[in-house]
């Protein structure tokens, strides 16, 4: 399966669905397998001692995966988490941006899953794992059919 949406569509659709947090992430790049997110570090993201916090981190994981689902399947803002498995392996750099590399292990009907591993900014040490399960909505379902 093919990319339905590109980097810019991509961008464009997920500011219209969740303009409140269109800031804080940028698509780097997406491939039909693959995508690559930054997480724009800011004070509201650290936890006392200067480090990224671990809700910052969850909604990284979890906009990456929501983010390929989307560029995989299209415009399906009412796809939901249903699930995550966390695991912190080291202190992220505070001064320092987030990357998340995100693949696809499933993509169904109905259930996706995605694994992702997140990086402080010019380091090759992943910092955290995340194992993201989503609900997709029925096929021809959207948000403005539940109005």
């Amino acid at each position: 399966m093919s990319l339905v949406l590109n980097r810019e569509e991509l961008s464009d659709y997920m500011a219209q669905v969740f303009p409140q947090v269109q800031d804080d992430f940028v698509v780097e790049d997406v491939t039909e397998d693959t995508i690559v997110m930054r997480l724009v570090v800011e004070d509201r993201h650290l936890r006392p001692g200067g480090t990224v916090s671990g809700p910052s981190m969850f909604g990284l994981a979890d906009v990456c995966v929501y983010a390929l689902i989307l560029a995989r399947k299209g415009r399906l803002s009412l796809a939901v988490t249903t699930g995550c498995s966390m695991d912190f392996m080291r202190k992220p750099d505070g001064d320092k941006d987030m990357i998340a590399r995100c693949r696809l292990l499933k993509l169904g009907r109905t259930l996706a899953v995605g694994d992702v591993l997140m990086y402080s900014v010019g380091s090759d040490k992943p910092v955290a794992r995340a194992t993201m399960t989503y609900s997709l909505p029925p096929e021809g379902s959207s948000a403005e059919s539940f109005g």
